[in-house]
């Protein structure tokens, strides 16, 4: 039984050791943003998650102060995300125009792309920005969505009251105006191809 109590009380992994410091935190950002394209602010979260992480390992080691050497790492992580922006490693604009498009492109609406751009921690001026106006890239952006669902002109030759129901219910889901999802649903096949193929060479 005392081998038992051994067994389960023995430290496991490396110890939580020192906060990270700045140095460590900019070379986990540069690892990061090698494997991912990221905003100031979320470039940011991971790196609290970071701390996070540590400050756990920490506490489970009953170290002291945790709670301010946590808040001493996470400042610094905040200043290593600002000097990834001012470097030029990190661009919010840049990665709202590129996410922008691939979420048109796979049938996300404006509003759901805003809200999109918005939780990734781009800001509203910028995400609105990074979006096309008008409604010919929105009724592209219903077209994506239709394929992808398999409605409208990609779907049944000609579909029951029912069924159309169902899809304007769900194009009004994802955020398209009740004019847009009509247009979609009622364009005919090629013209539907047609507007995917300008929409993606654009």
């Amino acid at each position: 039984m005392a081998d038992d109590r051994r067994r389960t009380t023995r430290p496991t992994g490396r110890p939580a050791g020192a906060p990270p410091d700045a140095a460590r935190l900019r070379e986990a950002a540069l690892n990061h943003l090698a494997r991912f394209a990221a905003t100031e602010a979320g470039l940011r979260r991971v790196l609290h998650r970071r701390v996070d992480r540590w400050a756990r390992a920490a506490e489970a080691e009953r170290q002291e102060d945790v709670a301010p050497r946590a808040a001493l790492a996470k400042s610094a992580a905040a200043e290593v995300a600002r000097r990834m922006v001012a470097d030029g490693a990190v661009d919010d604009a840049a990665f709202a125009e590129s996410r922008a498009r691939r979420l048109l492109r796979t049938g996300r609406s404006r509003r759901g792309a805003l809200a999109h751009l918005r939780a990734k921690g781009v800001d509203s001026e910028t995400a609105a920005a990074a979006l096309p106006e008008g409604e010919e890239s929105e009724l592209a952006a219903a077209l994506a969505f239709c394929r992808r669902r398999r409605i409208g002109p990609f779907g049944a030759a000609e579909a029951a009251p029912e069924l159309r129901l169902k899809s304007l219910a769900a194009l009004a889901r994802a955020g398209f105006a009740r004019g847009v999802a009509t247009r979609a649903l009622d364009t005919p096949p090629e013209d539907a191809e047609t507007l995917l193929i300008a929409a993606r060479q654009s």
